[in-house]
């Protein structure tokens, strides 16, 4: 064997795997059919992660979504743990499928939309009246001139390119941007993908519960991304300066409301708002959204005792309401003691003794005798129920779907060509765009007007190319 020979079979063996990609896995990736298909995929997991909550603990689902009987026949708690539906965005197959769907439309671009773009830059003049029959529009008249068809095309915004050899040829073109929309669409879907990863790799959701006054930080998270570790804030935390309700005439609840403070490690303060339903805290990334309440405490007084704060439980319903309460004790010893219910922040605070009878309602600020001590209910405290989101693909999401409207209407501009030739005393003019037809028609009808009072105009009735 040569050394050609071995250098030969060499360069085939590395050849193979560009070859594969071009004639095997290429036409797979740009086939329109599997586009749609991911396209439907995604959307229907998208649709299902919105239905199906996400990020609960096992005890949610396995109440929710029972054994017996499933739902819809096979939809279980098991069934969505196992194939990951409580967290469907950060599913492996689910990234797969994005990453999948990008790579097609990225290799759509390169094979397809970007040599469209370059064909439609390149042209050639026409120097035959022949040529012009091949064109969807095509007209030979006996008056006008290039000089005055390049006028007139101007202020119809044509971009005209005369032939610098010979002085008898024109050619003009408008809507060069049409053919770029489609790449910037695809640019945008891609965008908003790589955030959509980038989100579901980063970012994390967490819940907390914090009593009016206090200052916490983020720990109690529900929900993160493999790589979520240094969104998560360690630097600053936030105080709960006041936290309140505002009632409607009847009872119901309006709107509650928390006074934020975001403070750094020396405990001054940085950032400061009050947030309430659909208008949050956002600092460093992290937004802050006012989503539940509950009640922390209630602050009592036996006699001239110290105020001593005693905490209050959610009490279990069976879905009648809430309710919170506490015990209190009235002796030193512990031995005999009542309860306390209250269920707002409106102040009514109800006193049961040990047998469930109902001793007395107070409000806040009111005192009563039980067991022989005067018991005074100074408040009652209420807690702020936040969910916390961090999301650093928001703004790439964002940005691609500015990308793909721009893109959209990009894409409504029509690429129109004209050609002119001037022969003796003769003038071919011919045109094709790739869309809106009727609209090119009239528009070189009215070109051709503006040349010649009477002009002799052969039209083709024949389909205007893509």
């Amino acid at each position: 064997m040569t050394i050609e020979d071995s250098a030969s079979k060499e360069l085939k063996w590395w050849a193979v795997p560009g070859q594969f990609l071009r004639q095997e896995l290429l036409p797979v990736l740009t086939n329109l059919r599997l586009a749609i298909a991911l396209l439907l995929l995604i959307a229907i997991f998208s649709s299902t992660g919105t239905v199906i909550e996400q990020g609960q603990s096992p005890a949610f689902y396995q109440a929710n979504y029972p054994e017996h009987p499933a739902l819809f026949g096979f939809l279980t708690w098991k069934v969505i743990q196992v194939v990951g539906l409580d967290h469907v965005y950060r599913t492996w197959w689910f990234l797969a499928l994005l990453i999948l769907f990008g790579t097609s439309l990225t290799a759509c671009s390169f094979t397809r939309q970007l040599p469209a773009l370059k064909a439609a830059q390149r042209w050639k003049y026409y120097e035959e009246p022949r040529q012009f029959q091949k064109l969807a529009l095509s007209a030979e008249l006996d008056t006008g001139s290039l000089d005055s068809l390049s006028q007139i095309l101007q202020k119809r915004r044509y971009k005209i390119f005369p032939d610098q050899d010979k002085e008898n040829l024109l050619y003009a073109r408008k809507g060069i941007v049409g053919r770029i929309g489609p790449i910037i669409v695809h640019i945008g879907i891609v965008a908003i993908l790589i955030g959509g990863i980038w989100g579901a790799m980063t970012g994390f959701l967490a819940q907390e519960m914090v009593a009016s006054g206090d200052t916490f930080q983020v720990t109690n998270i529900v929900d993160a991304g493999p790589l979520a570790a240094p969104q998560v804030p360690k630097d600053w935390s936030v105080r709960v300066n006041r936290f309140w309700i505002d009632y409607t005439p009847s009872g119901g609840i309006d709107q509650f409301y928390s006074d934020l403070s975001v403070l750094n490690k020396q405990g001054e303060e940085v950032d400061h708002k009050k947030i309430f339903v659909n208008e949050p805290l956002r600092y460093h990334g992290v937004t802050f959204y006012q989503t539940d309440w509950g009640i922390a405490g209630v602050r009592v007084q036996f006699n001239n005792s110290p105020i001593f704060q005693l905490p209050m439980a959610q009490l279990n319903t069976n879905g009648q309401g809430r309710i919170w309460g506490t015990w209190v004790p009235t002796k030193p010893d512990l031995s005999e003691g009542v309860s306390l219910l209250t269920k707002d922040l409106q102040g009514m605070v109800l006193i049961y003794d040990p047998a469930g009878k109902l001793v007395d309602t107070v409000r806040a600020g009111m005192s009563t005798q039980v067991n022989g001590v005067k018991l005074k209910v100074l408040d009652v405290i209420g807690s702020t129920g936040l969910q916390i989101k961090a999301d650093p693909g928001i703004p790439i999401v964002y940005s691609g779907f500015g990308l793909l409207m721009l893109g959209v209407v990009m894409s409504y501009f029509s690429h129109s060509q004209i050609w002119a030739l001037q022969k003796g005393d003769r003038l071919y003019v011919g045109g094709k765009t790739n869309r809106a037809q009727v609209a090119f028609e009239q528009e070189v009808l009215e070109i051709l007007d503006r040349l010649s009072s009477q002009p002799k105009v052969e039209e083709k009735e024949t389909a205007i190319e893509v």
